[in-house]
């Protein structure tokens, strides 16, 4: 478990530095926070006494470590626009972001692993240029332009699913179901195309290899070498590809989600920007960081079980 904690100790300073410069920059943005909240006809005194009353006068070395202070007791800070906990609002969001990536993720590996194998394993033949060319056109179709042209055949066309909106799963499973269905098919189909030819481009350098060749000559059929052997191998790639996309996808799916109404992760840090809102944009990306060093120390526990070279206690390299 060495490597495990030589990742965890590197993670440290990433994330120190990604707060150093995500609070500089927002600090950098034109616009006064205690303006944004009291309107353009605030008076001078008004705003002045809200920026006091807010830390907004400390110089901006003393608010950072007044921040860091707060969030290595837990706290990430409460909203400047309403004063509602930074922690309660990414609560409230991020239930909607994690269901949209587990199920583009899920919808993107149920497409891309068969599509994947079957492509490299009749490499050549019509389903190959097929598979090839849907994936080609899954990563060069916009997400946002195939998400409304679901919206306009499924829900306006057809009125099968509805073309908006969110219900949580608590509240009404089958609406929750209904209302998630057309934003991860839009974004799971470009993720798919993406894993696919990833899988695929590994399964044949994999393919060529000598342990392949003599697991066929021992008379294995090609469906046991392939699952028992080749796929298992050509795994790594992918799953390296597959963590950059969940970390991305949790990040936000700031488009998918205003497409859709989804009230998300993505969509609350855009609104705060836009509100200005500093603490709020500093705590959802403070959270985000974080989930990427998370995705990244799975993503180096699934080497060690997929890839028998990788040594747990001599770590990744």
């Amino acid at each position: 478990m060495t490597f495990l904690v030589r990742r965890l100790l590197l993670a440290v300073p990433v994330i120190v530095l990604v707060t150093i410069m995500v609070f500089s920059l927002l600090h950098m943005l034109p616009g006064d926070p205690a303006t944004v909240i009291l309107g353009q006809e605030a008076t001078p005194d008004a705003v002045a006494a809200l920026r006091d009353e807010l830390g907004l006068n400390k110089p901006i070395v003393v608010q950072y470590f007044d921040w860091m202070g707060g969030v290595l007791q837990g706290n990430l800070g409460r909203s400047l626009v309403d004063r509602s906990p930074v922690s309660e609002l990414i609560a409230s969001r991020f239930p909607a972001t994690l269901e949209l990536t587990i199920g583009t993720f899920i919808v993107s590996l149920l497409i891309a692993i068969p599509a994947g194998i079957v492509s490299a394993t009749r490499q050549g033949k019509w389903i190959d240029y097929f598979s090839t060319i849907m994936a080609l056109g899954g990563m060069s179709i916009p997400h946002f332009w195939l998400g409304m042209m679901l919206i306009v055949f499924f829900s306006v066309q057809l009125g099968w699913l509805p073309a908006s909106g969110y219900v949580p799963f608590s509240e009404d499973p089958l609406g929750n179901i209904s209302a998630m269905i057309l934003p991860i098919v839009a974004t799971g189909l470009r993720e798919s195309a993406v894993l696919m030819r990833m899988l695929r481009s590994s399964l044949l350098d994999v393919m060529h290899a000598d342990y392949i060749r003599t697991a066929y000559s021992k008379g294995l059929k090609e469906r046991a070498v392939v699952l028992g052997h080749a796929l298992k191998n050509a795994l790594v790639p992918v799953v390296t590809t597959s963590g950059l996309i969940v970390a991305g996808l949790l990040g936000g799916l700031v488009i998918t989600e205003s497409i859709f109404s989804i009230p998300g992760f993505g969509r609350l840090i855009v609104e705060s920007i836009f509100r200005r809102d500093y603490v709020t944009v500093q705590g959802a990306i403070l959270v985000s960081a974080l989930m990427v060093v998370v995705v990244n120390l799975i993503v180096d526990i699934l080497y060690a079980f997929i890839d028998p070279r990788i040594k747990m206690g001599k770590g990744a390299e």
